[in-house]
Parts: C-alpha cells; sequence; structure tokens
C-alpha cells in the first residue's frame, strides 16, 4: 500500500477531516495528504498546505537561543534576568527554561495583544503565575517558559521574535509553505482544526501572538518540518547548505538533560527536543483541534512529520506513522502502553486527593484497588472541546497509573511524584500539584 492510500484509508477510519504527511526516506522526499483543510469551505489537502504546527515550534525557538549562545550572547547556565529584569522568575536559567524544569506554571494562555511588545507584557504578566516547585527539581512541560525565551530572542536581537525566526531559520532553510500570522496564512492552503464529537470547525483560528515561541501561531507545511530535521540531524547544515546552527549547539540540543517522569519507555528531554530510546528526536504539537507529529532517525537517514485538523490523531500514528517507521527503518516503535490484564491491587490513600494547574485540574479518589481520576477542565480547555469526565485508573509502573478504557485509541497514564510517602504532584507531562 503506497503513503496516500494509507493516509486515506486511516483517516477515513479514524474521522480526520484532512491531513498531510512528509517522509525522508531512501534519500528522497515522499509526501501524500488527504481529505479537507476546511469542512465548512471543502477546500483540499494537498501536501503543501500549511497546518498550525503548535509546540513542534519550540525546538524552533530553541534554535535561536542557541544561535544566541554560539554569539555570545547569553549563557546556558547564566540567570534570564540578566538579561529581562521584569522577568518575575529571574534567577532561573537558560538551560531550565529550555529543559522545562523552571518550575513556574507553564500553561498561561494570557493575550496581551498583537503589537511587538506582546512579548515584554507577557513576561510581566507571569508576575501573577505561581510557582510549581525549585527550578531544575522537575521536568514540568512549561509553555510560559518558552514564551519567554522568545522574548530573550527579541530583546538581544533588537526585533520580534516572528522576524528574528524568518531572517535566521525560515529564510537560511529555503522554507516556502510557513506563515507566523494569520494574514500570512490565508496566501496558502491553511487547515482549520475540527474539535468535539461532530468534528466542528474551531471558531477562534488565530491564537495570541503572546504564546507564538511556545507554538500558537507557526503554520507551517509538513516538509518543512522534515527540512528542519534534515538540517539539526546533519549538524546544523540546511539541505541547501546554509548553516543554520554550529556541529556543538546541535549536539548540545540532542544530549539528554533531564528524565521525564511516567512509564516505560521513558522519555528524556534534550535543550528544546524530545529524545527517545528507540534513537528519534523531535517534538509533538497541538493546537485546538489540529495536531502534529515530527521526528527524525538521524542514524537511518529517515524523518517524518504528519499534521491532521481533527478526529483521532492517535489512529493516524498507529496505522500509518509507526508502519512506515518500522518499514523503512527497521526500528521498532515501542506502542502506547496498555493495562495489565490482572493488575496489582494498591493502598490508593497516598494518591488521593486534588491537584490543580492552571487549565485543568484532578480529584483522585481510591476505588477498587486502583484510583478513580476525575479530570475537570477549566473555561479554556472546556471552550476547546475538553469535557469534564472520570476514569479508572490501574496500576502500571511504580507510581504510574494507566487507565482502563482508551480515550481516542489512547491509554492515557499518570504518574506520582511521591514526597515522605505521599503524592506532592500529579505528573502527566505536567507536574500538578496538590492542593
Amino acid at each position: 500500500m503506497d503513503l496516500k492510500d494509507r493516509l486515506d484509508e486511516a483517516a477515513r477510519r479514524h474521522g480526520v477531516p484532512g491531513a498531510a504527511i512528509a517522509v525522508w526516506t531512501d534519500g528522497e522526499l515522499r509526501e501524500a495528504a488527504t481529505g479537507v483543510v476546511n469542512r465548512a469551505t471543502g477546500v483540499e489537502t494537498t501536501p503543501d498546505s500549511v497546518f498550525q504546527v503548535g509546540s513542534t515550534t519550540k525546538v524552533w525557538t530553541a534554535a535561536l537561543v542557541m544561535q544566541l549562545v554560539e554569539d555570545g550572547l547569553v549563557g546556558l547556565d547564566r540567570p534570564v534576568g540578566d538579561h529581562l529584569p521584569g522577568f518575575a522568575y529571574g534567577e532561573v536559567t537558560v538551560r531550565q527554561l529550555l529543559t522545562h524544569t523552571g518550575g513556574f506554571d507553564g500553561d498561561v494562555f494570557e493575550d496581551t495583544g498583537r503589537g511587538d511588545g506582546c512579548l515584554d507584557r507577557y513576561v510581566e504578566h507571569l508576575r501573577t503565575v505561581a510557582r510549581v516547585h525549585e527550578p531544575g527539581a522537575l521536568f514540568s512541560y512549561c509553555n510560559a517558559g518558552f514564551c519567554v525565551l522568545g522574548a530573550l530572542v527579541a530583546r538581544l536581537r533588537g526585533t520580534t521574535w516572528e522576524q528574528a525566526m524568518r531572517d535566521r531559520l525560515l529564510g537560511p532553510l529555503g522554507a516556502t509553505q510557513a506563515a507566523l500570522f494569520g494574514e500570512e496564512a490565508v496566501l496558502f492552503r491553511a487547515s482549520a482544526g475540527h474539535v468535539g464529537p461532530g468534528n466542528d470547525v474551531y471558531r477562534q483560528w488565530q491564537m495570541p501572538r503572546s504564546n507564538a515561541p511556545a507554538g500558537s501561531t507557526m503554520c507551517l507545511a509538513p516538509r518543512e518540518l522534515v527540512a528542519f530535521g534534515r538540517a539539526l540531524a546533519a549538524g546544523g547544515a540546511a539541505p541547501g547548505g546554509a548553516r543554520l546552527l554550529s556541529a556543538e549547539s546541535v549536539a548540545a540540543m540532542l544530549t539528554p538533560q533531564v528524565d521525564v517522569p511516567g512509564p516505560p519507555p521513558g522519555e528524556r528531554w534534550g535543550l528544546g527536543v524530545t529524545l527517545h530510546d528507540w534513537g528519534a528526536f523531535g517534538h509533538d504539537g497541538g493546537t485546538p483541534g489540529q495536531s502534529t507529529y515530527w521526528h527524525m532517525l538521524p542514524e537511518h537517514d529517515f524523518g517524518i512529520a504528519i499534521s491532521a485538523n481533527g478526529g483521532a490523531f492517535d489512529g493516524l500514528l498507529a496505522d500509518v506513522v509507526r508502519p512506515v517507521i518500522e518499514e523503512a527503518t527497521g526500528v521498532a516503535v515501542p506502542p502506547p502502553p496498555v493495562p495489565p490484564g490482572d493488575p496489582r491491587s494498591v493502598d490508593g490513600s497516598p494518591y488521593a486527593g486534588r491537584y490543580e494547574g492552571p487549565q485543568m485540574a484532578y480529584e483522585v479518589t481510591p476505588a477498587g484497588g486502583g484510583l478513580d481520576i476525575a479530570l475537570l477542565p477549566g473555561e479554556l480547555m472546556a471552550g476547546m472541546g475538553v469535557a469534564p469526565r472520570t476514569a479508572r485508573y490501574v496500576p502500571l509502573a511504580g507510581d504510574t497509573f494507566i487507565a482502563t478504557e482508551s480515550q481516542d485509541g489512547r491509554h492515557e497514564t499518570v504518574t506520582f511524584v511521591m514526597r515522605d510517602g505521599r503524592a506532592a504532584y500529579l505528573h502527566n507531562g505536567r507536574a500538578v500539584p496538590r492542593v
């Protein structure tokens, strides 16, 4: 079955309105697309369609920061407050922001306007957010930290984050299918997100500019992610020959810095990059109703990026992405974990309680030798189609629990970070503190 046939069939099976994929293998780029970019307009998805690529943007922002390091403008282990005196957590280092260990609330999506000063205003707004843990103590995925890094880039380059991105990465890379603002995206076949059981078009297409360095605005065709990944895999040299980063900077980005609490096989984090034990690096991304998966296997000269605009994205990963990786490279991609057939029974009392973050709260109750975990979305997440729900979780490994029922084809996991025999955090990528 060819790439397009696989994508067509998987999209139909999993209710995906539209998707595009790019694969670098055997020294050539292969692309396919399926469906529509917007169910309301019926515009066909093509391989050069642009999607909001969400948090994959963080790797691009990390590259801009590493350019600052190369130019001697910042030090990885220097406090960010040396350059951004208005930052409330100025003692946090550049490295800690790049590795999501800064220790303050990360899901802060404050809209500070469309003007060029939006990132400075966002940094000022962070005076209102809570500390989650001491800097460097724990991985906790932090969108806000990458907004601060974007402000750092803008301040030290004397321009905006967007202009730095164009001048220093998108331009030298030769990227043509890229947009950073809505008024740029309308010049392309731009995807709209679809949310909820009816795959309804998400009407707030433009996300806040203040969150752009973390992933709110960048739109790319999958081929551009693959090209950027090839540059990183080649030690910083773009496919066209331009040097984006030094080999030393890329090596630093791809060196493990911190482990992520969770089930095996565990993830580790480099400087802005997810690192997998099976030989891949990359990042995932999402905005309301849009999802992206982007990973490179440098030892096999292989890269893949896929974006979709609704439905069960995990189904595309299972039916298209993992088989393509395995067939092209021979690498077995670990499947998502599933509940054990005969789970052990545990005393749930050390985990029981309420855990709260900026956008989500969780109520944990012992039940049947496992846990009942109630998800309570805040206003923003509810508006994105996340509904309150309660799920039964059973022990998986150590202090990690897994949902007995799948959600969009995946069994969610949570790991409790223990302090003195009692859970201090519910960890699901974010460290959500007990209250």
